[in-house]
């Protein structure tokens, strides 16, 4: 892959991977699907059934804080090394993320992100996901075999990292932009929550950019002179400092990988975002109702 990763990959160029059996130590390929419990989907169960050959199962259910109450509470760096080192992954392999979501990519792109935040850049995105790899006729299967364990160490850069302090402190001294990828009527207050005891609403001074539209219809990530317009339309500096968040800290990353693309590298996530957000944060601070639509 040389020095630069590409952060997005094509389904031609893993078919040709996975034809070519070099799927192994060097190329491992995860299949992160995750849904909320609304969309009645299980993403483990579906794995099962049918997936790209050769991949493994991520699991961000697993791969997370257990003990905290909120979801998707980043792990430690050793709980992060253990896992990924179990799935075959060390630090020479180039890692291939993908979800079966509609959307053509919903939780894939917070395991890219996690893989980065603990030191690991040679990881990428399948453009379209599954959706476009099935669409495109390349092989699936049910099969899977557990991959031999590597040995993988991880760094965690905390500075990728907000917390609620973080985010409340930046309220007065407004440091950063914040920008939250949940739908309009999520953010504006209007639809609900997809989380029991969680009313909808947003973080003052949070811009909203909702996670699908990041892409086209047809899954595929927007290009880089879209992802430019939409931030711009969004009133998002990219010159700036900026903050994703989101639910609980997955679809934000879309906002990451595009900041990404658009040449805004690191642009750090609150991974309790609005669950974490709704139960800390004092009633004034819990923004229900928008003026104007953006």
């Amino acid at each position: 892959m040389g020095v630069q990763t590409q952060v997005l990959v094509s389904a031609k160029w893993l078919a040709n991977m996975v034809k070519s059996n070099l799927v192994g130590p060097r190329l491992r390929i995860l299949d992160t699907s995750w849904y909320l419990p609304l969309m009645k989907r299980d993403g483990k169960k579906e794995f099962a059934q049918s997936h790209i050959p050769g991949a493994s199962f991520f699991d961000i259910d697993e791969c997370t804080d257990r003990t905290s109450q909120f979801d998707h509470t980043l792990p430690t760096q050793q709980f992060f090394a253990d896992y990924v080192g179990n799935l075959g992954i060390g630090n020479d392999t180039h890692v291939i993320v993908y979800d079966a979501s509609d959307f053509g990519a919903f939780s894939c792109t917070r395991v890219w992100w996690m893989f980065r935040l603990f030191g690991h850049p040679q990881v990428s995105v399948l453009n379209g996901g599954f959706r476009n790899w099935v669409k495109q006729g390349h092989p699936v299967t049910g099969t899977h075999s557990r991959p031999e364990p590597a040995h993988f160490t991880s760094t965690l850069n905390r500075s990728w990292v907000k917390s609620f302090e973080d985010i409340r402190d930046n309220i007065a001294t407004q440091e950063f932009q914040v920008v939250d990828v949940r739908p309009y009527g999520r953010f504006s207050g209007k639809e609900p929550e997809p989380r029991e005891g969680v009313q909808p609403g947003h973080i003052p001074g949070s811009k909203c950019m909702p996670f699908f539209k990041f892409l086209g219809d047809d899954g595929m990530m927007l290009s880089t002179e879209e992802l430019h317009k939409f931030f711009k339309k969004s009133q998002v500096d990219l010159k700036k400092p900026i903050c994703g968040t989101c639910g609980s800290g997955v679809t934000a990353c879309h906002m990451v990988l595009a900041a990404h693309l658009c040449g805004s590298p690191g642009v750090p996530v609150y991974v309790g975002s609005w669950y974490e957000w709704f139960t800390k944060a004092p009633s004034e601070h819990v923004i229900s109702k928008v003026k104007s639509k953006l």
